[in-house]
């Protein structure tokens, strides 16, 4: 049995990756997408952080 992981998907369900290859959802590129699944807590953690601060303003 697989324990959870402490850290949960960024994912908004508003899948929508722009020219710069980011998602306009969630912030995250393709390839921190791609990796989700098989990353490290610790590397989740610092996609999550990344992800944040790519993410646009509300309203922009």
């Amino acid at each position: 049995m697989q324990r959870p992981m402490a850290t949960p998907s960024p994912c908004t369900g508003e899948c929508r990756v722009g020219a710069q290859g980011v998602c306009r959802g969630c912030g995250r590129t393709l390839d921190e997408i791609a990796a989700w699944s098989t990353a490290t807590e610790a590397q989740r953690a610092a996609i999550v952080k990344a992800a944040m601060a790519r993410r646009p303003a509300p309203g922009a």
